[in-house]
Formats: C-alpha cells, structure tokens, sequence
C-alpha cells in the first residue's frame, strides 16, 4: 500500500529545547488561511525573526533537512492542526524528540508523520550529531524501532498501535475509504436510511 511509512531517511535538524508551543510553531495570524498551501514559509518565523538568521531553519546547513529533532513537550499549547502542517510544508516528514503534546501527536499521525521519542540523554546525543555533521544520514527505523545516524544507532520508542498503523498503511483513514470504495457502497446499500444512488448524483 502507498500510504505505508516504514521508514524515513535524509538529512536531521535540531531544534534544541522544551515546550515548544504550537503558536512558536505556527503564529495565531496564519489561522485566517484558508488552506494549509504556503504555511511553511510561516514555520516558527517569529522565532526565526528574532534570531536573524541563526535559527537552524535559516541556517544555511540546514535546507533540505526533513527530520526534525527536538526535546520535551513538543507542540503543547493550542490544538491548531496548522502547526504539523507548518512544519510538514516545510518539508519534515519525521521528528524525534523526548516527548510530544497528545494532540500535536495525533494531528501528525492523521497526516502520516511519525513522531518517536527517546530520553533526554539520547535526544541530546542525536542533536549534537546532526549539529557536527549535518549532512549525516538520519533513518528513522519504525519496524526496528530505532534511529541511525551515521554509525550511532539508539531505540525509539511509538505506541505499537500507532505503530502497526504507520507499517500496514491504515493511518490514512482517507485512503482506506477510497481503496475500499466497493466494500462502502455494498455496505451504504444495505442501509435502510441511505439512498446510494442520490448520493451518488449528488
């Protein structure tokens, strides 16, 4: 199945330190947007702002990066699903970090990205890695359940369900309804209160 995500690898990006809210993530002014096309350009721009340059999505080093490593509490604060899509847009598709919001977590498992964590020892050690050499290959191992960086390699840990549903592909509640369209119309045809052919022409 193509929605299967069993692992992901490229280039890593630090982004060192905790409670790091979604409005950091993604500024409250970009909510009015009424898609999620261009949000990437927006990612953390107050922070990077600020900086000048020296955030590492700035820094130079860094482009291309789509492993993104962070620390404790990632994404806490609203529930605004514009910012996983903000960091996604950007061109993450993994994060690593000692640990994630419940919410953050789930509205990135919805659009396919995992999000592995490991203790604070281990994370700094992949931080300072990537930061030393960051063209580094990064692979996030969901079926290990491990990361490697060069010749580094720690476990990670993800919830198994939410495991299995990265592996097998069932994640993607939006695919699972358009690859079982037959088995939903045979199902909406036996319902008494569902007239399929009006939907259908609808």
């Amino acid at each position: 199945m193509v929605s299967e995500v069993k692992t992901v690898s490229g280039r890593g990006i630090p982004l060192v330190g905790n409670d790091i809210d979604t409005d950091r993530i993604i500024p409250a002014r970009y909510l009015k947007a009424v898609t999620f096309d261009g949000l990437g350009e927006g990612a953390f721009i107050d922070d990077r702002t600020a900086l000048k340059g020296e955030h590492p999505f700035d820094q130079p080093q860094y482009q291309g990066a789509n492993i993104l490593i962070v620390n404790r509490n990632f994404g806490c604060g609203s529930s605004r699903e514009h910012a996983p899509q903000a960091i996604a847009k950007w061109g993450i598709q993994a994060l690593i970090g000692e640990s994630f919001a419940e919410i953050f977590f789930g509205n990135c498992v919805a659009m396919g990205i995992p999000c592995v964590t490991a203790d604070a020892a281990k994370v700094k050690q992949l931080q300072e890695l990537v930061t030393a050499d960051p063209q580094a290959t990064v692979t996030v191992n969901l079926e290990a359940l491990q990361v490697q960086i060069a010749n580094y390699t720690t476990p990670v840990f993800i919830g198994e369900g939410t495991r299995s549903a990265f592996i097998s592909g069932t994640w993607d509640a939006c695919g699972q309804l358009v690859a079982n369209a037959d088995q939903v119309r045979a199902t909406a045809a036996k319902l008494p209160y569902v007239s399929w052919g009006n939907l259908a022409a609808s």
